[in-house]
């Protein structure tokens, strides 16, 4: 599974920024049925967090309800230069990650 974080490369300390992911994930509830009748394994991300310098800045559950390649937008302050990182857990229990480094002036 792949995301894609935008995140501006560079800030003033201090400014608030707009960090956008789209997360790549058919966030199958396990109730719909493929040609055959059969049910679609349920296959979802449960878990979301994002960490700025090693601090978790955002976080959020998924469930069922939420639709495929979910979208998730939220603000962080600049403090300091460090790495912004994306974390999801899928239904597998499987972890993937997605960074982009801040520089801050």
């Amino acid at each position: 599974m792949k995301a894609l974080l935008n995140i501006p490369e560079q800030a003033a300390r201090g400014d608030i920024l707009q960090v956008k992911v789209l997360i790549r994930h058919p966030m199958e509830t396990g109730f719909r049925s493929n040609r055959d009748g059969k049910i679609v394994p349920r296959d979802i991300i449960h878990e979301v967090r994002c960490t700025y310098g090693g601090a978790e800045v955002f976080g959020a559950s998924f469930f069922p309800a939420v639709s495929a390649n979910p979208f998730l937008s939220f603000y962080l302050r600049a403090e300091q230069t460090g790495e912004v990182t994306i974390r999801w857990i899928d239904e597998g229990g499987t972890e993937y990650s997605d960074a982009r480094m801040l520089t801050v002036t």
